[in-house]
């Protein structure tokens, strides 16, 4: 079964998507997200951009070029 963007189950078919979409904006249905798994899952984005302002130019460089290197692996 499809998911929305936020993983919410949906119709596969063209009739029954129409039909959701109808329900959902008349009101007869509720399009919700789904909770966050977890108080850390929720931080997670949070993460990335702490490393990244933590890290040094020449530390990120490298960490790039690593990245490149094993990407590109024969």
């Amino acid at each position: 079964m499809p998911k929305g963007p936020q993983g919410q189950k949906r119709p596969a078919d063209v009739v029954s998507a129409a039909v959701l979409v109808g329900r959902i904006a008349t009101g007869e249905a509720r399009d919700v997200a789904p909770p966050p798994k977890s108080a850390a899952a929720e931080m997670g984005s949070k993460g990335g951009k702490a490393r990244a302002a933590a890290l040094t130019k020449k530390r990120r460089s490298e960490i790039a070029k690593k990245a490149a290197k094993d990407r590109w692996k024969a």
